[in-house]
């Protein structure tokens, strides 16, 4: 595919740490830069259906894990799923400390009582990606209550991850041999429709946690991405003419950006009976046709320097923007309002740019301090320095200093 696609959509020459040969599609990582910004404006109050940007992180997700699976798998016969969960580690991890790490400092240093007593119980959980599990057994609706959690985003990282660690072991299996594309694509698509099938069970509840957070329930989004990463799919992308393509991706970029305009949040009708499968399938036969034709008008437009820049920062936005827009008070200056919201952007991308260049980078691509001996010792220091940070900081006592009822009651 690397000598099909033109130098203005695929960078010919792999990024360090990148595996030789395996082409970087520019135009995803705009998609990427449009979903982050979609979550960021809709946290910030002015993007109804902005959430709907995490369902299009899950596609873009599933189809690049599951390229590089069965990638993998052909080249190698097997998958070394050691390297692969560590690769993802590498990938995830270390800024997750970061970010955990300082947000829980900032909370105890400038955030209210009842966010940093959230914040503590909630961080072990996200520390084991497990937090979107915690968030259901304790009914903190993701729509009615997240702005008490400082980690109520990472939901859907635990989510990701989740998937990371059961859908290698699916590939893995199912993919070796002759036909195994083909049986990953059938049961890619089986398990989206089981999935979208208990959505629809358990969308009609009143809270709606269970069905927005549970890693079954939205399983749908990145398996649908998986099912456009395999070659009955890649096919029947690289069959369709160019300027249609072309024409067809514009056009699903328009449907994408007006589903987030119109959408009202959580009581939109038919979110849960269909209407966010129906999203994420728009956003996998987008993603499969950029990835077959992405020298078209809207593959350049995706790949060009702005989105494309912000979605090569926007794991490092996503997990910052949240303590940020939480803890930065209402009125900065004497100004709120938009001129508060660009500030929250502004320092949610400074921290992501930081994060990028101190802590993703150099793990990723294997810096001297973070490989070998180096590297296992940094990793360790990392972790005991974020166990004693959530360890030290004293549990704040809700309620003090209120004023007793039964005192105001007697004579």
């Amino acid at each position: 595919m690397a000598d099909t696609l033109p130098a203005a959509s695929v960078h010919r020459r792999p990024r360090p740490g990148r595996a030789p040969g395996r082409p970087h599609i520019a135009p995803l990582d705009g998609l990427r830069g449009l979903a982050v910004a979609a979550v960021l404006l809709f946290h910030a109050g002015y993007l109804g259906g902005g959430f709907l940007g995490v369902d299009l992180f899950f596609v873009l997700s599933g189809f690049l894990i599951t390229g590089l699976l069965l990638g993998e798998v052909q080249k190698r016969g097997r998958i070394h799923l050691g390297a692969f969960w560590a690769r993802r580690a590498r990938r995830l991890l270390p800024a997750l400390a970061v970010m955990g790490t300082a947000a829980l400092l900032l909370a105890w240093a400038v955030g209210p009582p009842s966010l940093l007593g959230f914040a503590l119980d909630d961080a072990p959980w996200a520390a084991a990606q497990a937090v979107n599990w915690h968030f259901i057994a304790e009914q903190v609706g993701y729509f009615n209550a997240s702005d008490t959690r400082l980690f109520s985003h990472l939901w859907s990282i635990a989510v990701e991850w989740q998937f990371y660690l059961v859908w290698p072991l699916v590939v893995a299996v199912a993919g070796r041999g002759r036909g195994g594309a083909r049986r990953v694509a059938v049961l890619a698509g089986a398990g989206a429709l089981a999935s979208l099938a208990l959505m629809l069970q358990l969308g009609n509840a009143v809270d709606t946690t269970r069905a927005y957070e549970g890693t079954d329930t939205r399983a749908f989004a990145l398996l649908l991405g998986a099912l456009a990463a395999t070659a009955p799919v890649r096919r029947q992308a690289a069959r369709v003419p160019g300027p249609v393509a072309d024409g067809v991706c514009a056009l699903l970029v328009c449907a994408l950006v007006a589903s987030w305009v119109l959408t009202g949040g959580q009581n939109a009708p038919g979110l849960f009976q269909g209407g966010l499968f129906a999203h994420s399938l728009a956003a996998a036969a987008l993603i499969a046709l950029l990835a077959a034709a992405p020298d078209g008008y809207a593959g350049r437009a995706l790949g060009s320097a702005v989105p494309r820049r912000l979605g090569e920062l926007s794991y490092s936005l996503y997990l910052w923007h949240w303590p940020v827009y939480l803890l930065l008070p209402q009125e900065v200056f004497g100004v709120g309002g938009w001129a508060r919201t660009a500030l929250a952007i502004g320092l949610s991308l400074l921290a992501a740019v930081l994060s990028k260049l101190l802590v993703e980078d150099p793990v990723r691509f294997r810096a001297r301090w973070a490989t070998g001996r180096r590297g296992l010792a940094a990793l360790t220091v990392a972790a005991v320095v974020a166990a004693g940070v959530w360890t030290v900081i004293p549990r704040p006592q809700l309620g003090a200093g209120t004023v007793d009822v039964n005192q105001l009651m007697s004579p």
